[in-house]
């Protein structure tokens, strides 16, 4: 590898900084940061997609788990390309596709990264479905591995149907041979999520549980995943078999889990929270390793894919953050390098 392929010098990159949390229109700031050369140990990334995720507009509101100094840069997760290193690296990083880790701040032109928390992704698979891929799809991965064990046949339930984990859930489900049966808060979805693999699609509303477990056809459902809390988490709960395991990923009617203390004593359920960049702290790289092979597998086959609504470059960043904050969207908003 020629040397100068290997380094870069300083240089300045835009980037979407904030420097106060509050509404993401307003604090998301366009500016242009300095960029040291890249350490031992360190590559350069360039950006090349990047989605808006509900996590990303959580953050910028200052309302998410874990927030980061400021000033920061935003974005967590996307994907790039390495174009240099800083030394004491393995070169052949370099010209390849990766996942941009988490810290990184993944709305900017480029940036340096450590090279051993960079996850490289093969060519096969578009680069702006492999932006994606981090958080929405692995959650759904492990929504549906790391809980209980499922058979073939066997049917869950998940509310948010339509929302980036829901769409994963559905896809990855028909690629291992489980039903789903899909809530959702609006008429209109049912054929398009049908259309992905859904076995049952289901508005909220009176009667949800029967109509739940009416849909899976008395059939017993060990796993409720849930999104949206309040009424509709209930209902789930409520069509749960005995000893059937009830995970919170999400909260997006901002109601919280009220349960009858009876589901507990005489259903004996399990209630459990799930959030992926804990997972990610607490896993081996072995785990990491596994998940991401199955990911990349599926996406290479197109299995996995999240439909894609527009695409705004970084100097467009108040008008990209206010489409990903509409209502009834039909895809993700990315931002491109």
């Amino acid at each position: 590898m020629p040397n100068e392929s290997t380094s870069a010098p300083s240089a300045a990159a835009l980037a979407l900084q904030i420097r106060a949390f509050g509404a993401p229109t307003e604090v998301a700031e366009v500016l242009e940061i300095a960029v040291p050369s890249p350490g031992p140990g360190e590559v350069r990334v360039r950006m090349e997609f990047a989605p808006v995720n509900p996590a990303d507009l959580n953050v910028l509101e200052g309302k998410y788990g874990t927030l980061p100094a400021l000033p920061a840069v935003a974005g967590i997760e996307g994907v790039g390309r390495v174009v240099s290193s800083g030394g004491e690296t393995d070169e052949a990083l370099v010209g390849k596709r990766v996942l941009l880790p988490h810290g990184f701040g993944a709305w900017r032109q480029f940036g340096n990264a450590k090279a051993a928390e960079l996850v490289v992704v093969p060519e096969t698979i578009p680069a702006h479905q492999a932006a994606m891929l981090r958080i929405n799809p692995a959650t759904a991965l492990c929504l549906l591995r790391h809980f209980t064990h499922l058979q073939p046949g066997e049917w869950i339930v998940q509310n948010a149907a339509n929302s980036g984990v829901g769409r994963g859930v559905i896809q990855i489900a028909r690629a291992c041979g489980w039903k789903t049966v899909n809530i959702v808060r609006r008429p209109g979805l049912k054929e398009e999520l049908e259309g992905i693999g859904a076995d049952v699609v289901l508005e909220e509303g009176d009667g949800l549980a029967k109509r739940i477990t009416e849909a899976a056809g008395g059939s017993n459902i060990r796993l409720a995943l849930n999104a949206v809390g309040g009424e509709c988490a209930l209902s789930q709960a409520k069509a749960l078999a005995s000893g059937g395991i009830h995970v919170t990923y999400g909260a997006m009617s901002l109601q919280p889990l009220r349960m009858p203390n009876g589901l507990l004593i005489f259903k004996d359920l399990t209630f459990r929270g799930f959030w992926v960049s804990q997972w990610y702290r607490a896993a081996g790289e072995k785990d990491v390793a596994t998940l991401f092979s199955k990911l990349f597998e599926w996406a290479s086959k197109g299995v996995l894919h999240t439909p894609v609504e527009a695409v705004y470059k970084l100097s467009q960043a108040k008008e990209a953050i206010a489409h990903a904050m509409r209502a009834n969207r039909g895809g993700k908003i990315l931002f491109e390098g």
